[in-house]
């Protein structure tokens, strides 16, 4: 390194250094901490609830789950435990269904689709993609109701 070489702090050390500067600023309100916190719990909360509903559907389901959980865990110790154990238990699963025979994880592929189809047709966009390239049956129908004209 060279006398005009200087180690600066990466973009992403300065950027935390500040969110945390901010923390503690914010921290030494409690009013404003508590309304704070009560609204990174309820996007937190939002966002897990979507990754949940998507957890079944092809996309990232797993992904915003982590997101949720992340965002939780920004100022929740629980959700910071939670999100540990939801990584570990989320690789070991993963490790164990891709060590399985490809009988095993086509049969995980097919139950997956036949998930994500009821769930589909029971909210009525069976019906509707049918109607969409002219495929009108009653059939596609969702015996809830939802989506019938």
């Amino acid at each position: 390194m060279t006398e005009n070489e200087t180690e600066q702090p990466s973009r992403w050390t300065r950027v935390k250094d500040r969110w945390k500067k901010w923390r503690e600023a914010l921290r030494r309100r409690p009013r404003v901490d508590f309304f704070y916190r009560i609204a990174v719990g309820v996007v937190g909360l939002v966002v897990l609830g979507l990754g949940v509903l998507a957890i079944p559907y092809p996309g990232p389901g797993w992904a915003i789950v982590f997101i949720g959980l992340g965002i939780l865990a920004t100022e929740f110790e629980w959700a910071q435990r939670l999100l540990g154990y939801a990584r570990e238990r989320y690789d070991r699963a993963m490790d164990w269904f891709h060590r399985q025979h490809p009988i095993v994880q086509i049969l995980g592929g097919l139950l997956t689709a036949v998930v994500v189809f009821a769930t589909l047709w029971l909210l009525g966009a069976v019906d509707w993609a049918g109607e969409l390239v002219g495929f009108d049956h009653r059939w596609l129908e969702s015996p809830l109701g939802f989506g019938s004209s």
